[in-house]
């Protein structure tokens, strides 16, 4: 709504100008030109009237080069990726101008997406209460949902390419693009850069060890895995930090710190359920593939132990209706049948070890799966 208002002024100015600019600026691009410039000296600027405003622009106006416009807007802009306008209206308010050329310019796919939308429902669901939002209302959850929805859709965009070059480790796969996006709106903290680059790593990682899984012949370190595990909910800190930062307010260490095992969790209960046919990461594959498979099951149970001893240090150290809430919602997502959130509640199954994978993919291949899975 309101690009279309702005483009509505810009139409009025350009059927107000007068005959003689009309007539000698031919052009639709000088006309839409003209048009934005004197909407630009229609904006207030301290105390500056219009007649301050038009000798301003004739004494100095011709001192300005086209030379000197070009090296300022390559001042102003990231290397192509993201340029942000100069303050148009002198009161502090300042826009975005992304750059025309396509390849620059972080962009998503609906079938992203659509592929993102049940995590951001997971993440409203259960993370606005960290911040005092209502789930329930429509108010809090569009009033950020086009930066939450275009940043969750860009990850699961490139975690689809990652999971396509798991033969083909490549080292240019970055976030540059969604970072200049976000560095464009103010909104490219330390903390998210350093979430996205945990992003990276996973991913890495993943190609890594899923590459070692099929080259039977390369070891797998138990660090390794660990480190991925915990890395993997990179997204769901990123939309986190940025619901701080579009609230204006600080970080909850302590809620950070909760949710992080939190994460942990859920990734393991995730793991338990797939992954194996399309070569992706799965912590059962990578203990069964270091311990055997004899003694896989009970050293992942021993981890789950020790995060879920943890995970139930740190929600009693939250605030208690807040806890309560959690809880609540982890009780929700479970008798839903969805990505369970926390924990999950009851005994943790440990699906039957599959030690020879290539076995399993060919008998999946070529005979009809069973009834019952």
């Amino acid at each position: 709504m309101e690009e279309l208002k702005e483009l509505e002024e810009v139409q009025n100015v350009m059927l107000m100008m007068p005959p003689a600019i009309d007539s000698s600026s031919p052009s639709a691009d000088s006309k839409r030109f003209l048009a934005n410039f004197t909407l630009f000296m229609m904006q207030p600027c301290g105390e500056l009237d219009m007649n301050q405003k038009c000798t301003l622009i004739s004494d100095h106006f011709p001192k300005i080069s086209s030379a000197f416009l070009e090296e300022a807007l390559c001042q102003l802009c990231d290397k192509g990726n993201a340029c942000i306008a100069a303050d148009s209206r002198c009161d502090g308010d300042k826009s975005v101008q992304l750059p025309t050329d396509s390849e620059d310019v972080a962009m998503v796919a609906l079938d992203s997406m659509q592929r993102a939308n049940s995590t951001l429902e997971d993440f409203c669901r259960s993370y606005f209460m960290f911040h005092e939002m209502d789930a329930n209302s429509a108010e809090s959850i569009f009033k950020y949902l086009p930066l939450l929805s275009f940043t969750e859709s860009y990850i699961y965009q490139l975690d689809t390419i990652n999971e396509n070059l798991v033969q083909f480790p490549i080292s240019d796969f970055t976030f540059r693009k969604l970072a200049a996006l976000l560095e464009g709106y103010g909104m490219y903290t330390d903390r998210i850069r350093n979430e996205l680059k945990c992003g990276e790593e996973y991913w890495a990682l993943e190609r890594k060890l899923c590459c070692a899984l099929t080259r039977k012949q390369e070891e797998i370190q138990v660090e390794d895995v660990m480190k991925a595990i915990h890395l993997k909910s990179f997204d769901y800190r990123v939309l986190n930090l940025l619901l701080y930062q579009l609230n204006g307010k600080e970080v909850n260490e302590t809620h950070m710190e909760f949710l992080s095992v939190s994460e942990f969790l859920v990734e393991i209960s995730d793991d338990l359920l797939d992954d194996v046919l399309e070569n992706n990461f799965n912590i059962l594959r990578m203990f069964v593939r270091i311990y055997g498979a004899s003694s896989a099951p009970t050293l992942l149970a021993k981890s789950i132990t020790e995060a879920e001893e943890k995970y139930s240090c740190l929600l009693s150290a939250l605030d208690p209706q807040l806890a309560h809430t959690y809880k609540r919602r982890c009780e929700e997502a479970t008798k839903e049948g969805g990505k369970v959130v926390g924990p999950p509640l009851g005994t943790w199954c440990i699906p039957p070890i599959i030690e020879d994978e290539d076995l399993y993919r060919y008998e999946i291949s070529n005979t009809r799966p069973p009834g019952t899975s």
